[in-house]
């Protein structure tokens, strides 16, 4: 996927969106979230999904100590609250949204259900969608636990490098123009802000990648 904007070549948005729909469009509508808001808390009530429109919106949950997980920040088009098609009744994490104006489109489990099951295309799709959508997560969840911080950072370099990265065609780097902050990929990848920078700069001196505020280039092939 070149943008998770897209899935197999269907916008989610278009495809999950009730405003698409006439039966549901006179009755929908959007919300609104300011920078820190919160979507849904761990223990509440699972019965909707969302989708972004714009804006950005943290997934996660704490600690017993109260430490902050963060299991993933999503961005425009991604769908999030998922697990509530599964049968999921009661959240086991938080949503946040991370800018000032995010914008989501709420829709109800049994609206989902009845689209679903109304079109078995688009529900194979739905379906192949969580199916990666847990892979994933599993799979940087397990990073976090078991290894070090530079390795959970090429790690994810590579991840962002499926999702947003391209040749280019005069250097021949790879470069990755993604949505996230520091800050966003510091939490992502279980480490300080600070200590990303470091890294990150390190990185840079060893000539392995290059980086601005807009993007980040491979200038080596992470093995």
């Amino acid at each position: 996927m070149n943008n998770l904007w897209f899935f197999d070549n269907v916008n989610l948005f278009n495809l999950l969106c009730p405003h698409k729909f006439k039966e549901y469009k006179a009755c929908h509508t959007f919300d609104i979230y300011k920078k820190s808001d919160y979507v849904y808390f761990e223990e509440d009530v699972a019965n909707k999904i969302y989708l972004i429109e714009k804006g950005k919106i943290k997934l996660g949950y704490y600690t017993e100590d109260g430490n902050e997980v963060v299991k993933a920040i999503l961005t425009k088009g991604e769908l999030f609250g998922e697990k509530a098609i599964l049968g999921e009744e009661i959240r086991n994490e938080f949503a946040q949204s991370v800018d000032n104006s995010t914008s989501i489109c709420p829709i109800g489990i049994e609206t989902m259900h009845d689209l679903m099951r109304d079109n078995k295309t688009f529900s194979l799709k739905i379906y192949k969608f969580l199916g990666l959508r847990f892979k994933k997560l599993e799979r940087r969840l397990q990073l976090i636990l078991f290894k070090d911080t530079r390795t959970r950072f090429l790690e994810f370099m590579k991840e962002l490098c499926e999702e947003y990265g391209y040749d280019c065609e005069k250097s021949g780097d790879k470069v990755i123009q993604h949505p996230y902050t520091q800050k966003d990929i510091a939490s992502l990848i279980g480490t300080s802000r600070s200590n990303l920078n470091v890294l990150m700069n390190e990185l840079k001196e060893e000539s392995i990648i290059n980086f601005n505020r807009k993007e980040i280039r491979l200038i080596q092939k992470i093995a």
